[in-house]
Protein backbone atom coordinates (compact mmCIF):
# COMPACT_ATOMS: atom_id res chain seq x y z
CA UNK A 1 0.00 0.00 0.00
CA UNK A 2 1.43 3.45 -0.83
CA UNK A 3 -0.73 5.72 1.53
CA UNK A 4 -1.88 5.23 4.63
CA UNK A 5 -5.78 5.02 4.69
CA UNK A 6 -6.84 6.09 8.43
CA UNK A 7 -8.98 3.17 9.92
CA UNK A 8 -12.61 3.57 8.36
CA UNK A 9 -14.47 1.98 11.24
CA UNK A 10 -13.43 4.29 14.18
CA UNK A 11 -15.13 3.36 18.06
CA UNK A 12 -17.75 5.84 18.23
CA UNK A 13 -19.76 6.44 21.38
CA UNK A 14 -22.96 7.57 20.45
CA UNK A 15 -23.26 6.59 16.57
CA UNK A 16 -23.50 2.37 15.92
CA UNK A 17 -22.81 0.64 12.86
CA UNK A 18 -20.96 3.06 11.18
CA UNK A 19 -18.42 2.32 8.20
CA UNK A 20 -17.18 3.36 4.92
CA UNK A 21 -18.12 1.78 1.90
CA UNK A 22 -14.99 1.80 0.26
CA UNK A 23 -12.88 -0.77 -1.14
CA UNK A 24 -15.87 -2.71 -2.70
CA UNK A 25 -14.91 -4.11 -6.07
CA UNK A 26 -16.95 -3.68 -9.48
CA UNK A 27 -17.29 -6.29 -12.42
CA UNK A 28 -15.44 -4.58 -14.36
CA UNK A 29 -12.16 -4.44 -11.87
CA UNK A 30 -12.57 -0.95 -10.26
CA UNK A 31 -13.27 -0.31 -6.63
CA UNK A 32 -15.61 2.14 -4.47
CA UNK A 33 -13.43 5.31 -3.47
CA UNK A 34 -12.32 5.30 0.52
CA UNK A 35 -13.98 9.02 1.94
CA UNK A 36 -16.52 9.53 -0.29
CA UNK A 37 -19.67 6.79 0.88
CA UNK A 38 -20.69 6.47 4.37
CA UNK A 39 -23.33 4.62 6.25
CA UNK A 40 -24.51 4.26 9.52
CA UNK A 41 -27.17 3.92 12.49
CA UNK A 42 -29.00 7.58 13.22
CA UNK A 43 -26.72 10.54 14.63
CA UNK A 44 -28.88 11.75 17.43
CA UNK A 45 -27.10 10.42 20.31
CA UNK A 46 -23.30 11.34 18.87
CA UNK A 47 -20.65 12.59 21.39
CA UNK A 48 -18.93 15.79 20.87
CA UNK A 49 -15.69 13.67 20.01
CA UNK A 50 -18.19 11.42 17.33
CA UNK A 51 -19.16 15.10 16.11
CA UNK A 52 -15.95 15.91 15.87
CA UNK A 53 -15.34 12.44 13.67
CA UNK A 54 -17.91 13.09 11.95
CA UNK A 55 -16.96 16.44 10.99
CA UNK A 56 -13.36 15.48 9.78
CA UNK A 57 -14.81 13.49 7.07
CA UNK A 58 -15.10 16.14 4.96
CA UNK A 59 -19.08 14.95 4.55
CA UNK A 60 -20.92 17.15 1.76
CA UNK A 61 -24.38 15.56 2.17
CA UNK A 62 -26.04 13.55 4.94
CA UNK A 63 -29.06 11.87 4.03
CA UNK A 64 -31.50 10.64 6.65
CA UNK A 65 -34.08 7.78 5.92
CA UNK A 66 -35.65 8.25 8.99
CA UNK A 67 -39.47 8.95 9.37
CA UNK A 68 -41.16 11.28 11.96
CA UNK A 69 -41.61 8.97 14.30
CA UNK A 70 -38.71 8.04 14.17
CA UNK A 71 -36.83 11.33 15.12
CA UNK A 72 -39.54 11.80 17.55
CA UNK A 73 -38.57 8.79 19.43
CA UNK A 74 -34.82 8.85 18.85
CA UNK A 75 -34.33 12.53 18.24
CA UNK A 76 -32.60 14.87 15.70
CA UNK A 77 -29.28 13.86 14.00
CA UNK A 78 -27.11 16.28 15.81
CA UNK A 79 -26.02 19.41 13.83
CA UNK A 80 -22.44 19.31 11.85
CA UNK A 81 -21.49 22.79 10.75
CA UNK A 82 -21.40 23.02 6.57
CA UNK A 83 -22.87 19.56 6.03
CA UNK A 84 -26.31 19.86 4.26
CA UNK A 85 -28.95 17.48 5.93
CA UNK A 86 -31.57 15.88 3.42
CA UNK A 87 -34.71 14.26 5.46
CA UNK A 88 -35.68 11.26 3.15
CA UNK A 89 -38.24 9.21 4.50
CA UNK A 90 -38.30 5.62 3.15
CA UNK A 91 -41.38 4.64 5.55
CA UNK A 92 -44.58 5.78 6.62
CA UNK A 93 -45.18 6.84 10.70
CA UNK A 94 -48.47 5.31 10.25
CA UNK A 95 -47.36 2.25 8.49
CA UNK A 96 -47.22 -0.07 11.40
CA UNK A 97 -46.98 1.99 13.99
CA UNK A 98 -49.00 -0.41 15.72
CA UNK A 99 -46.84 -3.06 15.20
CA UNK A 100 -44.01 -1.22 16.73
CA UNK A 101 -45.54 -0.33 19.89
CA UNK A 102 -46.06 -3.44 20.37
CA UNK A 103 -42.71 -4.65 19.72
CA UNK A 104 -41.83 -1.91 22.54
CA UNK A 105 -44.38 -2.51 24.64
CA UNK A 106 -46.18 -6.05 23.79
CA UNK A 107 -45.94 -9.12 26.99
CA UNK A 108 -44.92 -12.54 25.60
CA UNK A 109 -47.72 -14.01 24.61
CA UNK A 110 -48.34 -10.17 22.23
CA UNK A 111 -44.96 -10.72 20.29
CA UNK A 112 -45.38 -14.73 20.12
CA UNK A 113 -48.75 -13.53 18.30
CA UNK A 114 -46.89 -11.13 15.71
CA UNK A 115 -43.64 -12.59 15.60
CA UNK A 116 -43.78 -16.41 15.99
CA UNK A 117 -43.90 -19.43 13.16
CA UNK A 118 -41.83 -17.22 10.18
CA UNK A 119 -43.90 -13.86 10.94
CA UNK A 120 -41.36 -11.64 11.86
CA UNK A 121 -38.82 -12.53 9.24
CA UNK A 122 -41.62 -12.28 7.22
CA UNK A 123 -42.72 -9.03 7.53
CA UNK A 124 -39.19 -7.70 7.35
CA UNK A 125 -39.23 -9.51 3.47
CA UNK A 126 -42.70 -7.56 2.81
CA UNK A 127 -41.00 -4.47 3.93
CA UNK A 128 -38.39 -4.90 1.23
CA UNK A 129 -40.14 -5.67 -1.35
CA UNK A 130 -42.27 -2.80 -0.66
CA UNK A 131 -39.37 -0.26 -0.21
CA UNK A 132 -37.92 -1.39 -3.87
CA UNK A 133 -41.41 -1.03 -5.46
CA UNK A 134 -43.09 2.02 -3.45
CA UNK A 135 -39.95 3.89 -3.21
CA UNK A 136 -38.60 4.86 -6.60
CA UNK A 137 -38.56 8.67 -6.48
CA UNK A 138 -36.42 8.86 -3.31
CA UNK A 139 -33.93 6.42 -4.47
CA UNK A 140 -34.05 8.24 -7.77
CA UNK A 141 -32.99 11.60 -5.68
CA UNK A 142 -30.25 10.20 -3.86
CA UNK A 143 -28.40 8.60 -7.13
CA UNK A 144 -28.70 11.93 -8.96
CA UNK A 145 -27.85 13.92 -5.64
CA UNK A 146 -24.87 11.50 -5.68
CA UNK A 147 -23.86 12.04 -9.26
CA UNK A 148 -24.57 15.75 -9.04
CA UNK A 149 -22.55 16.95 -6.09
CA UNK A 150 -23.54 15.22 -2.74
CA UNK A 151 -20.06 13.45 -1.94
CA UNK A 152 -18.83 12.81 0.39
CA UNK A 153 -22.39 11.35 1.91
CA UNK A 154 -23.31 9.80 4.90
CA UNK A 155 -26.72 7.43 4.51
CA UNK A 156 -27.94 6.21 7.71
CA UNK A 157 -31.30 5.03 9.17
CA UNK A 158 -32.25 3.61 12.70
CA UNK A 159 -30.57 0.96 12.76
CA UNK A 160 -28.37 1.67 9.80
CA UNK A 161 -29.26 -2.25 8.08
CA UNK A 162 -32.40 -1.98 5.99
CA UNK A 163 -33.31 1.87 4.69
CA UNK A 164 -29.88 2.95 4.76
CA UNK A 165 -28.73 -0.84 3.81
CA UNK A 166 -31.46 -0.58 0.82
CA UNK A 167 -30.68 2.32 -0.67
CA UNK A 168 -26.33 1.56 -0.17
CA UNK A 169 -27.50 -1.40 -1.76
CA UNK A 170 -29.26 0.42 -4.80
CA UNK A 171 -26.33 2.73 -5.14
CA UNK A 172 -23.74 -0.33 -5.37
CA UNK A 173 -25.82 -2.10 -8.05
CA UNK A 174 -25.33 1.59 -9.90
CA UNK A 175 -21.72 1.85 -9.58
CA UNK A 176 -21.47 -2.28 -10.39
CA UNK A 177 -20.32 -3.26 -7.85
CA UNK A 178 -20.17 -7.35 -7.62
CA UNK A 179 -23.28 -8.66 -5.96
CA UNK A 180 -21.30 -10.93 -3.40
CA UNK A 181 -19.77 -8.13 -2.17
CA UNK A 182 -22.88 -6.10 -1.86
CA UNK A 183 -24.26 -9.01 0.65
CA UNK A 184 -21.34 -8.69 1.87
CA UNK A 185 -21.24 -5.44 2.95
CA UNK A 186 -24.69 -5.54 3.93
CA UNK A 187 -24.10 -8.71 6.36
CA UNK A 188 -21.78 -6.58 8.13
CA UNK A 189 -24.34 -4.57 10.39
CA UNK A 190 -24.84 -8.10 12.15
CA UNK A 191 -21.47 -7.60 13.80
CA UNK A 192 -22.25 -7.29 17.85
CA UNK A 193 -21.10 -4.07 17.92
CA UNK A 194 -22.90 -2.48 15.27
CA UNK A 195 -26.11 -3.71 15.89
CA UNK A 196 -29.02 -1.54 17.05
CA UNK A 197 -29.44 -1.46 20.93
CA UNK A 198 -33.02 -2.40 20.90
CA UNK A 199 -35.22 -0.42 23.91
CA UNK A 200 -37.98 -1.69 25.55
CA UNK A 201 -40.63 0.43 27.05
CA UNK A 202 -39.92 -1.69 30.52
CA UNK A 203 -36.20 -2.73 32.44
CA UNK A 204 -37.62 -5.75 34.07
CA UNK A 205 -35.78 -8.60 32.98
CA UNK A 206 -38.25 -10.62 31.79
CA UNK A 207 -38.65 -7.76 28.77
CA UNK A 208 -35.69 -8.50 27.67
CA UNK A 209 -35.58 -12.51 28.35
CA UNK A 210 -34.02 -14.88 25.68
CA UNK A 211 -37.21 -16.00 24.14
CA UNK A 212 -38.27 -12.36 23.84
CA UNK A 213 -34.70 -11.47 22.24
CA UNK A 214 -35.09 -14.65 20.03
CA UNK A 215 -38.55 -13.59 18.66
CA UNK A 216 -37.22 -10.01 18.14
CA UNK A 217 -34.06 -11.08 16.17
CA UNK A 218 -35.71 -11.06 12.55
CA UNK A 219 -36.63 -6.97 13.06
CA UNK A 220 -33.21 -6.65 14.34
CA UNK A 221 -30.95 -8.99 12.08
CA UNK A 222 -29.46 -8.27 8.69
CA UNK A 223 -30.69 -11.22 6.65
CA UNK A 224 -29.79 -12.47 3.26
CA UNK A 225 -33.04 -13.43 2.63
CA UNK A 226 -34.04 -9.80 2.86
CA UNK A 227 -31.56 -8.24 0.10
CA UNK A 228 -32.51 -11.24 -1.67
CA UNK A 229 -36.11 -10.46 -1.66
CA UNK A 230 -35.15 -6.90 -2.71
CA UNK A 231 -33.37 -8.12 -5.55
CA UNK A 232 -35.63 -10.55 -6.50
CA UNK A 233 -38.25 -7.80 -7.05
CA UNK A 234 -35.95 -5.32 -8.94
CA UNK A 235 -36.17 -8.36 -11.49
CA UNK A 236 -39.76 -9.46 -11.03
CA UNK A 237 -40.83 -5.75 -11.43
CA UNK A 238 -38.54 -4.47 -14.31
CA UNK A 239 -36.67 -7.70 -15.89
CA UNK A 240 -33.29 -6.44 -15.04
CA UNK A 241 -31.15 -3.76 -12.93
CA UNK A 242 -30.19 -1.53 -15.67
CA UNK A 243 -33.94 -1.11 -17.10
CA UNK A 244 -34.74 -0.69 -12.96
CA UNK A 245 -32.20 1.76 -12.89
CA UNK A 246 -33.24 3.37 -16.03
CA UNK A 247 -37.02 3.48 -16.06
CA UNK A 248 -37.80 3.13 -12.57
CA UNK A 249 -34.99 5.96 -11.02
CA UNK A 250 -34.07 8.05 -14.51
CA UNK A 251 -30.85 6.75 -14.05
CA UNK A 252 -29.40 7.53 -18.19
CA UNK A 253 -25.84 5.90 -18.70
CA UNK A 254 -24.96 9.25 -18.42
CA UNK A 255 -25.65 9.80 -15.04
CA UNK A 256 -24.36 6.47 -14.53
CA UNK A 257 -21.15 7.29 -15.53
CA UNK A 258 -21.15 10.43 -13.29
CA UNK A 259 -21.69 8.46 -10.30
CA UNK A 260 -19.20 5.98 -11.72
CA UNK A 261 -16.36 9.04 -12.04
CA UNK A 262 -17.25 10.69 -8.28
CA UNK A 263 -17.69 7.39 -6.28
CA UNK A 264 -15.05 5.06 -8.10
CA UNK A 265 -11.29 4.70 -8.06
Amino acid sequence: MTQHVPSTEPELAGVRNFRDVGGLPTVDGRRVRHGVLFRSGHLAHATAEDAAFLSSLGLHTIFDFRNAADQKLEGPDVELPGVRNVNLPLSDPADGAEFWKMVRDGNLDQLREILADGKGAARMIASYRTTIKTRTAEHSQVLHSLAEDSVPALMHCAAGKDRAGLSVAVTLLALGVERDAIFEDYLKSNAKHRRYKVRRSSDAPAAYSPEVMELLSPLFDARAEYLSAALETIEETWGDVDTYLETALGLTPEHRERLRERLLD
